[in-house]
């Protein structure tokens, strides 16, 4: 049992691009003005939605369809970045602009990952690229440029960036069962300027083993485990959050999100599990194996925590997936569940993965991505699903995060076109990767690639991502394409008929 354990660990909770399983049966978009082969959004509407776009980046199906990508939420693709295996792609806001982030790097089989966060602006322009680099050990012995882990990425009010790490650790791991000289993943994160790239802060777990001890992770130590190829992962970090005097962690194998003092000092550990931990909590409040804790709305008497409650991990299925908004009681160390978000239609086990994202304080909407399920969700205020979007086979496709961001882009790049000539006609296929503010398309006559003396042929409504036009009685060598708001020209390429 415990091989097949290891076994499920390796292939469905990481889903990585070592293991990809194939994806045959679900559609792809396949475009003739752009390399790309996304998957299909299958989209389903149940109520009114708040506006957004949809960012995940997915892995587990064919390589050209691993990107960060973006769609509106009818399911039409809208961007697709570099074919780089990427996680927490979504906008974010950095020096008082809107910018879209996202890791890129290699993901371990054991996990995590070594990368690169990639900040660009409204135009796709990198404008910011922060990297990690220090005395880290792999389980390969390779070293790498960065060392940031997968899975966080967190802007924080003061222009610095949150991100995790793990760093094998050689450690004595006998009050677990394990030998003197064993090796772990030492779970660490660290604040970044995001201008400079320098470390503000940093801390690590096995720097505190006092306070948070081996002997209550929920992750067994067994035979396969311990080795310097093999570590054991005893914490394992998932999300970063800000909060006055410190920050708040989440430690999946610990079933526990913990207060860490700017001083380093762990203050408090809030348990998911009845009886652990320096809290109270009311039945509804029970989670295990959690993703993407997040606070807001912080007193000193006070807080709200939202979370992804997996309860699931391979080979143990403990109860469906939840995404719960706790209202935590700083004086009275109570924990009472405001909200707590299934699809009873349509029930989940997410083994792995997955996050709670707010949209708006306003609306109340929540939008859950379902992270080794190949689906996302969005609720309305009153816990009703009112969107269902799936990118791939169950258990075959995977999105660490996905979110639903308002964004407003117009890339620096130049729309694509392909002209397919049939005698006097001509079929003009047109698309802009990326592009959110065009609604149209105006196509002229041109006598050169230099030509400035344009006639107006006709105009056609943007359709997804690729439009297609039809033009008759061919005169010119030439068409020059418009992408448009409405009669407001954003940009024009001239491209020959033939």
């Amino acid at each position: 049992m415990l091989r097949g354990f290891l076994a499920a660990i390796s292939t469905l909770t990481f889903l990585s691009l070592g293991a990809l399983a194939q994806d045959d049966h679900w559609p792809y978009m396949t475009l003739l003005t752009a390399p790309f082969t996304p998957p299909q959004l299958e989209v389903k509407k149940t109520g009114l939605t708040d506006p957004g776009y949809i960012f995940i980046g997915p892995r587990g199906n064919q390589p050209s369809g691993v990107a960060a990508l973006i769609y509106d939420d009818d399911g039409n693709l809208v961007y697709q970045g570099p074919p780089d295996v990427s996680a927490n792609f979504k906008v974010q806001r950095v020096f008082n602009q809107n910018v879209v982030t996202f890791w890129a790097g290699e993901m371990m089989f054991l996990g995590f990952g070594y990368g690169t966060v990639h900040i660009l602006d409204n135009t796709y322009t990198e404008i910011y690229t922060v990297v990690l680099t220090g005395n880290f050990i792999s389980p390969d012995g390779l070293p790498r440029d960065s060392y940031i882990d997968l899975h966080e990425s967190h802007v924080t009010k003061r222009n610095t960036l949150l991100v995790t790490a793990y760093n094998v650790t050689q450690f004595d791991l006998t009050p677990i069962g394990g030998g003197v000289d064993q090796y772990m993943l030492d779970s660490l994160f660290f604040e970044i300027d995001i201008a400079t790239n320098e470390i503000v802060y940093s801390w690590s777990a096995l720097e505190h083993i006092q306070e948070i001890p081996l002997e209550q992770s929920k992750q067994d130590l067994v035979d396969e485990y311990g080795t310097l190829e093999m570590p054991w992962d005893g914490y394992h970090i998932n999300s970063v959050e800000l909060v006055d005097e410190g920050y708040i962690i989440s430690l999946r194998h610990y079933w526990s999100s913990y207060y860490i003092h700017t001083n380093g000092t762990v203050m408090w550990r809030l348990s998911g599990e009845k009886g652990v931990g320096d809290f109270e909590i009311d039945d509804d409040a029970v989670f295990s194996w959690q993703h993407d804790i997040r606070v807001r709305n912080q007193t000193n008497d006070g807080m709200i925590m939202d979370l992804f409650n997996n309860a699931n991990r391979p080979l143990e299925t403990t109860a469906p997936t939840t995404g719960l908004s706790l209202a935590v009681d700083l004086v009275n160390r109570k924990v009472t569940t405001l909200r707590s978000l299934n699809d009873e239609d349509d029930v989940i086990h997410a083994i792995s993965q997955g996050n709670y994202q707010l949209m708006s304080e306003q609306t109340n909407h929540v939008f859950m991505s379902y992270g080794s399920t190949s689906k996302v969700k969005e609720f309305d205020a009153n816990n009703n699903v009112v969107l269902t979007a799936q990118f791939g086979d169950e258990g075959a496709v995977a999105s660490y995060r996905g979110y639903k961001c308002q964004w407003k882009a117009t890339p620096a790049w130049k729309p694509a076109v392909v002209v397919e000539r049939n005698l006097n006609s001509a079929t003009v296929l047109m698309s802009w990767n990326g592009a959110t503010e065009y609604d149209n398309w105006a196509i002229y006559t041109a006598s050169s690639l230099e030509s400035t003396d344009h006639t107006f042929i006709t105009s056609v409504k943007r359709t997804g991502f690729e439009t297609a036009a039809d033009v008759h009685n061919l005169r010119s060598p030439y068409f020059q394409v418009v992408a448009r708001k409405g009669n407001i020209p954003l940009s024009s390429i001239i491209v020959p008929v033939s």
